[in-house]
């Protein structure tokens, strides 16, 4: 939380030696979220939630990880902060990243999702497409108040 955003995500490459790359994924990160290039000087502590978040997940990209997990990215975001998280999340995907994602956001989660489970009570209920999950009746019923 004392370091700047721009530190926090230099710290994410800390294992990296690859300068030009290392800055080349700076403006990547930046591009997904450019609020964090905006507030690059401001400390991470002092960011709202939804920017923490975003530092996180910038922070994470800049060691290059070949999956990205993400638990509960949604938790405590206003509406519209979730929707530009789950683009982003969209987005990731689509440059490449794997993703593992644990949301309880059904809606928000099934309709990124390339394939998915459904879990109550630790145990597998449902899977399939995200898709197929979405139109089924029973994750309608249970998940999305349809």
């Amino acid at each position: 939380p004392h370091l700047s955003v721009e530190e926090n995500l230099y710290l994410g490459a800390y294992s990296r030696s690859d300068r030009d790359e290392i800055a080349a994924d700076l403006e990547w990160v930046y591009s997904l979220f450019p609020r964090l290039r905006e507030r690059s000087w401001q400390k991470g502590g002092t960011l709202s939630g939804g920017e923490q978040q975003m530092l996180a997940v910038g922070r994470a990209l800049m060691s290059r990880p070949d999956l990205l997990m993400l638990d509960e990215p949604s938790l405590g975001l206003a509406p519209l902060l979730v929707r530009e998280i789950f683009e982003i999340i969209r987005r990731i995907n689509a440059e490449g990243k794997t993703v593992l994602l644990v949301e309880q956001n059904a809606f928000a989660a099934l309709s990124v999702a390339h394939y998915a489970y459904i879990l109550e009570v630790g145990r597998v209920v449902l899977e399939g497409s995200g898709r197929e999950l979405l139109e089924n009746p029973k994750v309608k019923e249970a998940y999305l108040g349809g």
